[in-house]
Order: C-alpha cells, then sequence, then structure tokens
C-alpha cells in the first residue's frame, strides 16, 4: 500500500517539478548581453586574476588541486594596458601589478623570462636596453643595420655548423633553384649555352662565287648575260662558208619553284650575233622550257611540260637549200601532259605529247622567197610507261608509244602525202644513286610508215639517255642521248633518222675558276639510201670569276661534218672572250 501511494504522489508531482524548474533564476531563460559582455571583458586583466587555490579564497584541503595556470607574461613593456589610471585605490598600480606577476610565477612550475620592468624607460638608451633584454625589435636605423649584420653573421654560422655535420637534424639543406638548373643544364650535353650574337662564327660558304638569285614571288630567279667576240673560221657552219669576226650575247634565265609539295622549273635564252666584219651573219636564236609536277593525292601525280625554240634553221640540216642568204626560220612548239601512278613497287606512267614544226620562207641570194609550208607538221602521240622498283636505285621499265604525223598540205610540192603513222617501244633502265649518279637509260625501235605508199617507211633502232655522275666533289659527267625522226621534201626521199649524243665534264678547279670539257657526235642515217652524214663537236671554256657577280669567260669549239653527198662537208673553228655577269 505505502509503495502505491509513493508511486501516485511521484506520478502528480512528476509534472509540477518539470514546470518549476523552468522558472527557476539562473537555470534556464533568455541570457543578457550585458551580462556576456561584463563576463568576457571584465575590468580585471587575466594577469591579475588568481590563479591558486589560495589566490581563489579556496582552502587546498577541499580537494581542488588543479594544474595552475601559468600567469601571462607581456614580451615588452607596454604589451597590457595600464590600469591604474582606473583603480582609485591604487591597489592595481604598476608596482602592485609586478608584485603580484612575480608572487605568480614563484607560485606557478613556469620558470621561463622575468617580467618586464613595469616602469616604461624615459631615455633612448634605457628604451635600447629594455628592447635588447625583451628582444624587441630595434628602434633606429643604426640600430636596425647592426642587428641584421649580426642576424646574417649568425645565420652564415648556422649554416657551416649544419654542414659540417648534417645529423644535428637529421635533414640536409636543400640546394638553391638556380643550382639545381645549373646542374641540370651540365649534366645534359644537347644543352648548350647561346653565344652573343657578335661572338658567333662566321658560316663558311661552299660555293662564295655561286649565284645568289632573286626572289620573285614564289620562285627563285637566276638570271645571267654573257657578252663579248667570237672569232670563226666558218661563220654559218655551211659548204663554203667564210670567217668573220662576231659581236655575240647570251641572256639566261632559270627559275625554280619554293613550293611545299609541287615543283615547277623555267629555263629560257635569247642568243644574238651579228657581224663585226667579214662574212655577214645576222642572227637570233631563243628558246623556252618548262616543267612540272602536282600532287594529286592517293599516289597520283600529274606531269606536265613544255618547250619553245626558234632559230635559223642549220646550214647541216638534210633540207638545207643552197644558194640562199639566210637559212629559214623554224619554230618549234612541244607540249606534254600525263599522270603517274605507284601501285606498291609498280609504277604506271601515260603521257600526249604535241610537236609542232612550222617553217618560213628561204631568202634565194639571186632574189625571190621559197615558200617551206609543205614542210610545216604535226605530231601527236601517246606513251604508256611500266617499270618496277627493285630497289630505291633501280627501276626497270618497259615503254610503247603510238601517234599520228599531219601535214599543213595534204600533198607537198613534188605530189607525195607525206603524213605517217608513229609507233615504238622501248625498254631501258632508271637510275636514282642521289647526287653521285641519276637519270635513265632506253633502247628500242620507232617506225614512221607514211601514207603515201610510194615511199619506204622510215624505221630504225631508238636510243635515249640522260645520266648525271659526280665521281668526286666538283666534278659533275654527264650524258644524252636522242633520236630524232626527220622529214624530207626531196622527191621519193622518206626521211632520215637522227642519233645524236653528248658527253659533258664539268670540274670546278678552284673556288673562283671552273672548266668545261664538252664532245657531241651526231649520225643522220638517210632512208631507202647508202648516204650518211656525221657530225663530230669538240669544245672547251673557262671561267674565272673576280667576285659572285662578274666573271671573264673564254671558249674554244672546233665543229666537222663529213658527208656522203655532195657539197655538205665543213669544218668550223671559233674562239670566244667576254665577261658574264650573274645574280
Amino acid at each position: 500500500m505505502g509503495a502505491a501511494l509513493l508511486g501516485a504522489g511521484l506520478a502528480v508531482l512528476g509534472p509540477a517539478a518539470i514546470v518549476l524548474a523552468q522558472e527557476t533564476a539562473g537555470l534556464r531563460g533568455e541570457v543578457a548581453e550585458a551580462d556576456v559582455n561584463s563576463d568576457l571583458l571584465g575590468r580585471v586583466p587575466l594577469l591579475r586574476k588568481p590563479t591558486t587555490l589560495e589566490q581563489r579564497g579556496l582552502d587546498p584541503a577541499g580537494g581542488d588541486t588543479g594544474i595552475p595556470t601559468p600567469a601571462y607574461a607581456p614580451a615588452s613593456a607596454g604589451a597590457t594596458p595600464d590600469d591604474s589610471a582606473d583603480t582609485p585605490d591604487g591597489s592595481d598600480t604598476p608596482d602592485a601589478s609586478a608584485a603580484k606577476q612575480k608572487s605568480i610565477f614563484e607560485n606557478s612550475d613556469d620558470i621561463g623570462n622575468e617580467p618586464a620592468s613595469a616602469a616604461p624607460p624615459t631615455t633612448a638608451a634605457k628604451r635600447a636596453a629594455a628592447r635588447k633584454q625583451v628582444g624587441a625589435a630595434p628602434e633606429t636605423a643604426a640600430e636596425r643595420m647592426a642587428a641584421k649584420k649580426k642576424t646574417t653573421a649568425g645565420k652564415a654560422e648556422d649554416d657551416a655548423k649544419d654542414e659540417e655535420d648534417p645529423s644535428t637534424t637529421g635533414t640536409v639543406r636543400a640546394q638553391t633553384v638556380d643550382s639545381e638548373i645549373e646542374t641540370e643544364t651540365e649534366a645534359d650535353p644537347r644543352v648548350q649555352r647561346a653565344a652573343p650574337i657578335e661572338g658567333l662564327e662566321k658560316r663558311i660558304d661552299d660555293n662564295p662565287y655561286a649565284p645568289l638569285g632573286l626572289r620573285v614571288g614564289t620562285f627563285t630567279v637566276l638570271p645571267s648575260v654573257e657578252s663579248g667576240l667570237t672569232w670563226s673560221s666558218n661563220a654559218n657552219s655551211s659548204f663554203g662558208g667564210g670567217p668573220a669576226l662576231l659581236s655575240e650575247s647570251t641572256l639566261r634565265l632559270n627559275a625554280i619553284s619554293d613550293w611545299a609539295s609541287d615543283k615547277a622549273t623555267i629555263d629560257a635564252f635569247v642568243n644574238f650575233r651579228k657581224t663585226v666584219s667579214g662574212e655577214e651573219i645576222d642572227e637570233t636564236r631563243a628558246g623556252l622550257n618548262g616543267a612540272f609536277e602536282h600532287e594529286l593525292g592517293g599516289d597520283w601525280t600529274a606531269l606536265g611540260a613544255i618547250g619553245y625554240e626558234v632559230g635559223p634553221e642549220s646550214a647541216s640540216s638534210p633540207d638545207a637549200i643552197q644558194g640562199t642568204l639566210d637559212q629559214p626560220t623554224k619554230q618549234t612548239f612541244e607540249g606534254s601532259l600525263g599522270v603517274e601512278k605507284d601501285v606498291g613497287k609498280l609504277q604506271l606512267r601515260l603521257t600526249g605529247n604535241v610537236e609542232r614544226e612550222v617553217f618560213g620562207d628561204a631568202e634565194l641570194s639571186t632574189g625571190g622567197t621559197v615558200s617551206q609550208e609543205d614542210r610545216n607538221s604535226t605530231l601527236v602521240a601517246g606513251v604508256l610507261r611500266t617499270g618496277y622498283e627493285i630497289s630505291p636505285a633501280l627501276t626497270p621499265f618497259v615503254e610503247v608509244e603510238y601517234g599520228h604525223r599531219f601535214y599543213d598540205l595534204d600533198v607537198d610540192s613534188n605530189g607525195f602525202d607525206r603524213a605517217a603513222t608513229r609507233m615504238g617501244a622501248r625498254g631501258g633502265v632508271e637510275l636514282d644513286l642521289g647526287e653521285k649518279f641519276s637519270g635513265e637509260l632506253a633502247a628500242g625501235w620507232i617506225s614512221e610508215d607514211l601514207a603515201d605508199k610510194r615511199l619506204a617507211s622510215v624505221s630504225g633502232p631508238s636510243v635515249s639517255a640522260d645520266l648525271n655522275w659526280s665521281p668526286v666533289r666538283g666534278t659533275i659527267v654527264g650524258l644524252t642521248g636522242l633520236t630524232t625522226v626527220e622529214g624530207s621534201t626531196g622527191a621519193n626521199e622518206s626521211g632520215s633518222i637522227l642519233y645524236t649524243s653528248e658527253l659533258t665534264v664539268e670540274r670546278q678547279l678552284r673556288a673562283n675558276l671552273t672548266a668545261e670539257l664538252g664532245f657531241a657526235a651526231s649520225l643522220r642515217d638517210y632512208t631507202g639510201q647508202d648516204d650518211r652524214d656525221v657530225i663530230l663537236d669538240a669544245e672547251a671554256s673557262t671561267t674565272y670569276w673576280f667576285n659572285r657577280y662578274l666573271g671573264l669567260t673564254g671558249r674554244l669549239r672546233h665543229e666537222r661534218l663529213d658527208s656522203t653527198l655532195p657539197n655538205r662537208d665543213y669544218k668550223t673553228n671559233s674562239v670566244f672572250v667576254g665577261l658574264k655577269l650573274q645574280r
């Protein structure tokens, strides 16, 4: 029963006790901001608050024996506010504060620095001594300088001790960033310190007398002009020709493109010959040749070439007219366009060629002219070439040619239709050993069947060559060969085949002295006849360069023609001396 009454009483009084607890002052309710500020920002400094049990009025025997809190010791005078003005009774004067601090330090475990003097120093000497005692920063410039020197000396001494005994701290002093960079630079042999521009050595020019050229758009142009006097024993290289002193000038221009993937070249010349004394000669010759390569993508390459030449026909021509004042002017136009494809090591090339010859009228010494219109012709042909690359230096090939030659007149002055169908086949090899040896050599058969059945076909072996060899540095040996089918206007004459070959040797004797030798041989075989022409040429020339732009040129030349036909033989010796300008 008693237990039941006690439980009922607790159940009734429990809620009431909770409600009364909410009304008890100091436990719950709103806290005034003034009370918080008063508690945190009390007028008694932290340094002067009692820390020991006796100072707080507690009995040490009561059991409250916690670790005493050490008193705050200011590092310099004036670190804590002077509260003497706020204590009228004088209990918190500087002397009293110092006494309390001393008592606090004596009763604590902290046996560190002594408290600073309560009274602030009044003179500069006393202030310096006080700062020195407490470790304060120097006030004057002289004091700062002295302190800096002392600190630097002390740091150097500490660094020396650390270097002597790195085990003191167990660490190794790190190198500076500059020293690490310098060490890495010296360790890498590929990195070298750049020399000043003034100290750079001048680059040696391999050929100080070579032309510099001119920049024209995307082309490098090399112009030159050669002018001098020529003495010739046979001025026009003809049967019965006489000697003469000639003024001769030649202008040349070579241009090479500077394109990323494509390539183009242009070669042009103009030659003037005019008599100063002796047999009358007034000739002008000019020529232009150009070639280009264009990448089409997918291993396809477009190839193209153009050519033009104009000048008096050679007196050694099989159709040369006797008794003329001057040989008729001959113009030759050439053009080709093709594509090339590489399929692995297999090379395919298809080229279309066009060649046209136009002749002017011949002026007779007895007066009047002779038309040469029946000699004007156009040849259109296609060439298919297949090669296989055995190695990068050796590529054998075969090619076939088919075309047709058209004449402006269906029937010539003798009543013959000279239109012809052209067929040919050749086999050869292409060589590529870099600058040492390059070019190609081919041989085969060529034929032109004339439309007029009264005329025999012009056919025979075909040889072509274009090789360059450099046995030693400064020496270039060149070999060229060509086979040409020549027409004719003579009655019952089909024409002839001309085989031409030339060997040249160019040698740089000194940096400013070059020499060149040339030998040429030609053989003309007349179709349907036993007659032949043999033409031999030999030439030697030297050029001495005064500087990169001006040189002195000398040339000796011998030429002769031996023929089984009458009134065709001749011999010519000539000497040329002149100046050459180049850029």
